[in-house]
């Protein structure tokens, strides 16, 4: 927490009469902020006596008080500092400027700007500037291309949570247009839709040998983000390292800098033109494409200052009660704690997200597979997986780890620990067959699996 007030940060003792409008202020700027209740001008943290009450009253004032809508836009935290109590707001820069005081409107009275350290009344002329370059797109303002929607996924996703949707949750979290119906945020969460999200998996660096083709979707788009999820884990391979000290393991890729920048890729998606996020897997890489590039009003500095600015508030909505998004701006931090920034490309209409598998990895496997013998195993163990082996994407090296544990495994239990369709996992015991890796001893129901050493 920083000591003093600035652009970003804003400390109040106790919840006054200016706190909505210093919350427009943050919305209506660049990089939205933070405010402290329970800490004094000076920095002197004082606390709340309670933290509990003061958030819903904090949330109801700015669902209430705030225009446009502001649900998705912020995030409330009860944190301890010096002993003491604090409720922490993050704001996030809004896409709907300029926001306003209900009660006051569109005016100089209603909209404020943050300046330094304090806010500022915004002019008729900043107000008409920001008004006019307002996204004329959203998600919440598009109808569904279907209105026979069902929800019973979205339901279960927060019942196991406790959360339970009543009959008016489609209101709640503004899954209908200002006419009353569906709109495409609704579209994407229903149990059925046209949305897809495709991944894709090579055998080299480049795109020339496609092996594996998947698509998730045309489902709620939480259930086939948690479908890309488990199959990202699955690629994300831990990797042995053995020195005369210790074992190490580590995987391919930070596995939490990859969770969010999968999550971040879904719900940051500009899908008002029907392009889905692309998630690729290459022998030395993984790289994520979402379409849209940055959102507009967000600059690189901003971006790589882990600024927040929702594209798409409704989904961020949804997925931060459903625990998948923590809080507001976290996804960038935990990417760049691990990762710099050149990890990122930016067009005028994509942004990739490349992460490069460890060099020790390639070295590893390259050693090992050269020279194939116990020397060649030991060298690539040594910097490498358990047990690598020669021209072999990592599916079917998963396959013949399985079959090595539990020679009597079904292809259905193969499937299911990979996070594959049978016939997926069935092509590729076919080749692997075809190729002397493993055969088949007996018949199918009462058979195992011998598993042959290159």
């Amino acid at each position: 927490m920083p000591n003093i007030e600035s652009q970003t940060v804003e400390y109040k003792q106790e919840l006054s009469e200016s706190f909505e409008s210093e919350v427009v202020s943050f919305l209506n700027s660049k990089t939205g902020g933070h405010l402290y209740i329970g800490i004094s001008d000076d920095g002197t943290v004082r606390g709340v006596k309670n933290p509990d009450l003061l958030q819903r009253q904090v949330a109801d004032k700015i669902l209430n008080n705030i225009k446009p809508s502001t649900l998705g836009l912020f995030d409330i935290i009860s944190e301890e500092h010096e002993g003491k109590s604090v409720v922490h707001l993050i704001i996030s820069s809004g896409p709907e400027k300029p926001y306003y005081l209900k009660k006051f409107g569109m005016t100089s009275e209603g909209c404020f700007l943050r300046v330094g350290s304090s806010k500022r009344a915004m002019t008729d002329k900043m107000i008409m500037e920001q008004f006019s370059s307002r996204a004329k797109l959203s998600l919440g303002k598009i109808p569904s291309p279907r209105q026979d929607l069902s929800f019973a996924q979205l339901k279960i996703y927060y019942e196991e949570l406790g959360k339970p949707l009543n009959s008016q949750f489609a209101k709640t979290l503004e899954l209908l247009t200002p006419d009353g119906r569906y709109n495409y945020t609704a579209y994407l969460l229903a149990d059925e839709n046209g949305m897809s999200i495709k991944l894709a998996r090579y055998s080299g660096t480049d795109k020339y040998d496609l092996i594996e083709s998947e698509e998730f979707g045309n489902c709620c788009l939480v259930k086939a983000v948690k479908s890309v999820l488990t199959r990202m884990q699955v690629a994300n391979i831990t990797r042995t390292k053995i020195t005369p000290m210790e074992r190490k393991e580590s995987s391919l890729v930070d596995p939490v800098a990859l969770r969010e920048a999968v999550i971040n890729a879904v719900v940051h998606n500009d899908y008002t033109r029907e392009v889905p996020p692309l998630f690729e897997i290459f022998s030395d890489k993984i790289v994520i494409t979402t379409y849209g590039g940055l959102v507009e009003g967000l600059s690189k500095d901003d971006f790589f200052n882990c600024c927040s600015m929702p594209r798409n508030r409704e989904l961020m909505r949804v997925f931060h009660d459903l625990e998948l998004v923590e809080q507001l701006g976290s996804g960038m931090t935990r990417i760049m704690r691990v990762y710099n920034s050149d990890i990122f490309t930016f067009t005028s209409n994509f942004m990739k997200v490349t992460f490069k598998f460890d060099c020790d990895q390639k070295l590893g496997n390259k050693l090992g597979n050269k020279l194939g013998n116990k020397l060649g195993n030991k060298l690539g163990n040594e910097v490498t997986v358990k047990s690598p082996r020669k021209n072999l994407s990592e599916v079917r090296r998963r396959i013949l780890e399985l079959m090595e544990e539990d020679s009597h495994i079904s292809m259905t239990s193969i499937a299911q620990k990979l996070g594959y369709s049978v016939t997926a996992i069935e092509k590729n015991v076919g080749f692997l067959k075809e190729n002397g890796y493993v055969k088949r001893i007996g018949r199918t129901k009462n058979g195992w699996w011998e598993v042959i050493e290159q």
